[in-house]
């Protein structure tokens, strides 16, 4: 989140913490720091357009990347280009001295797009955490590609924009992050089977659970390229982050407990949206997230659904305005109108912003302690609420929130400093547990910062 500087510490409110022994609150909050700026400067910095158009070029040159495509060529079809993306992994790999580790986890589909038994298969780099390998970040791309007809596997199907511009994201990521260690692992993936039914999210999915990745979050970017939309609109400097509510998991018992104390706007995937704005806020001038609160598109769907399916938190990154006219359309011009995904209606100069604010967010992710655990907030005919959690490995603070229950963005904090081992828990006194949502968020020695998570079933990570 923002720097404590940056947010109300609640100067129009009287609060003070009532706090067990071993715990204080934080004499001078500004020593709290919720980013590492200069490795912030250095992503931002880094992330490199020319990098972008290359990866699009050479993923558009395949002709059609169509799920049930030639998968033996090496110049056209998916099979080539997923050998390319695992052969640019690896040299990205081999540039950090053999830090990324390559799978490529598949399965056999058949359904109503995919008619014949088809192999989908994920290319994914691993960079291996050096504390806490088994939490994991993910960006994902889907290579995959399609025209006007879903089933037509032989014609052209470019896919510029969609979505080998999340591709582009996700492997600029890799090659710019890879230059840094984490605390955690990150995952950069590239997905195969998206159009013909999320096939490739699914694939993601289920190997994490194999692997025993605890996901901390997958941001994924399908269709982040474009500009112009369709509405004439040109907007260069917004992207859209598109987030569930309440979890797909959620039980009955758990739904009956939300739908009272609230919480329906405080999912994971949704605090991570949050956290994706506020990057952009601080390390990103003139460049803003927009929060839409649904899973995705009316009548559409990503890869972030079979995740979301699997109990991980996930968001979809769009841009800001679609053209219609430049997805899933056969490549022609119609009464002077152009129809087709074709690179030249990719703006680099915005993909490499979009890159930058998930490269950021992957970066603030993985360096910053995991998310507190059983949050609670306790306050019932009381003028106090009560705030207890788990201690984080690697924290040696935390960071309380609270907003109005229908303000989009947290909105005042105190902080507490923990010893190691101290109870977790905290008193805001005058602090009326029926007007306020909650949250809290973890803070290592380094000033980085966690998502912040909201008491409950409903919030936990």
């Amino acid at each position: 989140m923002p720097p404590i500087t940056r947010l109300a510490s609640s100067s129009l409110i009287a609060v003070a913490l009532l706090l067990p022994a071993g715990v204080h609150a934080a004499s001078s909050p500004s020593t709290l720091l919720s980013f590492d700026d200069a490795l912030a400067r250095d992503i931002v910095a880094t992330v490199d357009p020319t990098q972008l158009r290359a990866t699009i070029e050479k993923l558009v040159s395949f002709g059609t990347r169509h799920t049930m495509s030639d998968t033996v060529s090496e110049t056209r079809g998916i099979g080539a280009a997923r050998r390319w993306t695992a052969a640019r992994f690896a040299a990205i790999s081999k540039d950090c001295g053999g830090c990324l580790e390559i799978v490529t986890p598949s399965q056999t589909f058949t359904g109503a797009r995919l008619p014949t038994a088809t192999e989908v298969m994920d290319v994914i780099a691993i960079q291996r955490g050096t504390s806490d390998p088994t939490r994991v970040v993910l960006i994902a791309g889907h290579v995959d590609s399609r025209n006007s007809d879903g089933m037509n596997f032989t014609t052209d199907a470019p896919g510029a924009n969609d979505d080998a511009s999340g591709v582009a994201a996700a492997i600029e990521s890799a090659r710019v992050l890879s230059k840094h260690k984490f605390r955690a692992t990150i995952v950069y993936a590239v997905l195969s089977g998206e159009e013909q039914g999320l096939y490739g999210g699914k694939v993601l999915a289920d190997y994490a659970k194999a692997q025993g990745w605890k996901v901390e979050g997958d941001l994924n970017n399908d269709i982040v390229g474009n500009t112009f939309g369709e509405d004439g609109v040109h907007d260069s400097s917004t992207i859209r982050v598109f987030s569930e509510g309440t979890k797909a998991i959620e039980t009955q018992a758990q739904a009956n407990i939300r739908r009272y104390r609230g919480g329906e706007i405080d999912s994971p995937s949704r605090n991570i949206a949050r956290f994706m704005a506020n990057i952009a806020e601080r390390d990103m001038a003139g460049f803003k997230v927009k929060m839409v609160y649904r899973t995705d598109r009316f009548g559409r769907g990503g890869d972030q659904v079979p995740m979301l399916e699997a109990g991980y938190p996930a968001v979809r990154v769009t841009e800001s305005h679609e053209h219609y006219d430049r997805q899933h359309q056969d490549v022609r011009i119609e009464n002077g109108r152009h129809y087709g995904d074709t690179i030249e209606f990719v703006d680099f100069a915005y993909l490499a912003q979009v890159t930058r604010l998930n490269a950021l967010t992957l970066a603030a992710m993985a360096a910053a302690p995991a998310p507190p655990t059983a949050v609670l907030a306790e306050g019932a005919v009381k003028h106090d609420t009560t705030i207890t959690w788990q201690p984080v490995a690697g924290a040696i603070g935390y960071r309380l929130w609270w907003r109005d229950t229908t303000a989009p963005q947290w909105q005042f904090h105190r902080d507490v400093h923990a010893a190691a081992g101290a109870p977790t828990r905290a008193v805001l006194q005058n602090i009326v547990i029926d007007d306020w949502a909650f949250g809290v968020s973890a803070v290592d020695e380094a000033g980085n910062e966690s998502p912040i998570v909201y008491p409950g079933d409903a919030g936990s990570f």
